[in-house]
């Protein structure tokens, strides 16, 4: 899956906000735009709230999700390929709750924002497919 460097600037972006240095924050999240054609290419990333409001999950607001899901394929004439979110504290990888939660959004691939190191991010993206994670190599451009 392709993804230039900007958009992966402004996952980490939105991570950091969300999650400034030295303070418990919160997970960011988001949707990812773009095209599968010829692998999938990530071009657009969308912000939206995490009505969980904790460090421990991510919630994505249901309104926020369909206004950007409006945006991106009425707007833009792409499609949504995803989600992204941060962990704050551990490593870029699915937790449980992330597997448990692919259920109910198949088909698209999560990137995670690691913090764990606050000033070397990580961002991973994977495929969640019952239960089972795959990982996505990321064509950074």
């Amino acid at each position: 899956m392709r993804i230039s460097r900007p958009l992966i600037d402004e996952i980490v972006a939105h991570s950091r906000e969300a999650r400034p240095r030295g303070e418990q924050g919160e997970e960011c999240c988001g949707l990812l735009g773009g095209t599968d054609d010829d692998g999938g290419e990530i071009r657009s990333v969308h912000r939206a709230r995490n009505v969980a409001a904790t460090w421990l999950r991510f919630e994505l607001d249901a309104m926020d999700q369909y206004r950007i899901t409006q945006k991106i394929e009425e707007e833009d004439g792409e499609q949504v390929l995803g989600v992204y979110h941060s962990h704050t504290k551990s490593e870029a990888y699915p937790s449980q709750t992330d597997i448990n939660n692919a259920r109910h959004i198949p088909g698209y691939i999560w990137l995670i924002c690691s913090l764990a190191d606050y000033d070397e991010p990580v961002v991973r993206g994977f495929w969640i497919k019952d239960g089972k994670v795959e990982e996505e190599d990321l064509d950074v451009v």
